[in-house]
C-alpha cells in the first residue's frame, strides 16, 4: 500500500483526535475520562507517526500542514503546563503547611533554639546581668555605635515610600534564605544559623532598651517583629529538614530522601515567603510612620495572635499531610 492511502485510512484517527483536542481546549483535561485519556494519548502518538510520514514522502503540503498543526495542539494539551491553581495553593498554605508544623520537630527545634538564644542574649545585654561587655563582643564597638546612631532620629521623621517596602522585602528575604541555606549543611548549619541570629537580635534588643535611644527603638521594630522572627524560624526549620534528610534518609537513597524533604520544605518556605511580606509592608507603612505607639504594639499583638492561631488552631485540625 502507497504510504498516501495508507494516510488516507488514518483521517478516521485524526478527526477522533481534533475531537478530543477540542473538548479539552474548552472544557480542560478533566473533562476526559480515563479510557478517554488513554485512547487520546494512543492516537496522538500515532499521528505523530503519521505526520513524520507524511513529511518524509512529501505528500500534500496542505496535509502535512494540517497533520503539524493537529500534533501541536495535542502536544500542548498533553504537556500542557500547569495553571496557578488559586484553590490548590490556598489549601496547602491555610492547611496542610500549618497541620505538618504542628508535628514538625524540626520547626519544634528552630523555635525552642531562636527564642532561648534571643531571650537570653536579651537578658545578658540588657545592663540586668554581670556580662557587661556582652552587646559589645557579639555587635562589637562599631555595631554599637552605627546601631544607636540610626535610631537617633524620631520614627515618625523617617521618609514612608513603597520603594522601602522593596528593599524591606529585599533585606529580609536575603536573611531568610540565608537560614534556608545554612540548613542543608546537614542540618548542622541550620542549628548555627537559628542560633546565630537569635543572639544577634537578641543582644540588638536587650542592648537598645537601656540606651536613650530605646523609645525610637522600640517604636519601630515593635509592630514588624513577630512576623519577621517567626519567618526567620520557619526559614531554619525548612533548611534544617532538607539537610537533616541527607543524615536520616529513613532508608531512602540520599537523593530520594532530599526529594521528600524537599517537597515538605518548600510549602513552608513559602509561608516563611508571605510573612517576610507581611513584615516588609508594615515595616514600610507603619513602623516608620507617626502612629502612636499603642496602634504600633497593637499591630504586632493582632499579629502574634493570628501566628498563634495559625500553628495551633489550624495545626491541630488533622494528621501530618504526606510529602508528594
Amino acid at each position: 500500500m502507497k504510504v498516501a492511502q495508507l494516510l488516507e485510512t488514518r483521517r478516521e484517527n485524526w478527526r477522533l483526535l481534533e475531537q478530543l483536542c477540542n473538548r479539552m481546549e474548552n472544557r480542560g483535561k478533566r473533562s476526559l475520562r480515563p479510557a478517554e485519556m488513554t485512547r487520546f494519548a494512543s492516537l496522538y502518538r500515532a499521528t505523530c507517526a503519521d505526520l513524520a510520514l507524511a513529511d518524509g514522502y512529501q505528500l500534500p503540503e496542505q496535509t502535512v500542514h494540517y497533520l503539524h498543526q493537529l500534533v501541536g495542539r495535542a502536544h500542548n494539551q498533553f504537556y500542557r503546563s500547569r495553571l496557578f491553581d488559586l484553590r490548590g495553593w490556598l489549601r496547602e498554605l491555610l492547611h496542610d503547611v500549618p497541620v505538618r508544623l504542628f508535628h514538625d520537630g524540626y520547626f519544634r527545634l528552630a523555635l525552642a533554639l531562636f527564642w532561648g538564644g534571643f531571650l537570653l542574649s536579651t537578658f545578658l545585654a540588657s545592663g540586668y546581668s554581670p556580662l557587661t561587655d556582652f552587646a559589645v563582643a557579639v555587635v562589637g564597638e562599631k555595631g554599637i555605635f552605627d546601631l544607636e546612631q540610626m535610631y537617633n532620629t524620631p520614627v515618625g521623621d523617617r521618609p514612608i515610600t513603597g520603594a522601602m517596602a522593596g528593599f524591606y522585602l529585599l533585606n529580609n528575604t536575603s536573611i531568610g534564605l540565608q537560614c534556608f541555606a545554612m540548613g542543608m549543611l546537614f542540618g548542622v548549619g541550620g542549628l548555627f544559623a537559628t542560633l546565630f541570629n537569635a543572639i544577634f537580635l537578641g543582644t540588638i534588643f536587650g542592648h537598645m532598651s537601656k540606651v536613650p535611644q530605646a523609645d525610637n527603638f522600640f517604636n519601630f521594630v515593635t509592630a514588624h517583629g513577630p512576623f519577621e522572627l517567626t519567618a526567620v524560624v520557619l526559614s531554619a526549620a525548612a533548611g534544617m529538614r532538607l539537610g537533616f534528610a541527607l543524615v536520616d534518609t529513613r532508608g531512602l537513597t540520599r537523593a530520594a530522601a532530599l526529594r521528600r524533604a524537599g517537597n515538605e520544605a518548600m510549602p513552608i518556605m513559602g509561608a516563611a515567603m508571605v510573612l517576610f511580606g507581611l513584615a516588609a509592608l508594615i515595616e514600610a507603612f507603619i513602623s516608620p510612620s507617626a502612629l502612636p505607639y499603642a496602634i504600633k504594639a497593637g499591630v504586632s499583638i493582632v499579629s502574634a495572635v493570628m501566628l498563634l492561631f495559625y500553628f495551633l488552631v489550624l495545626g491541630t485540625r488533622g494528621n501530618e499531610p504526606s510529602a508528594t
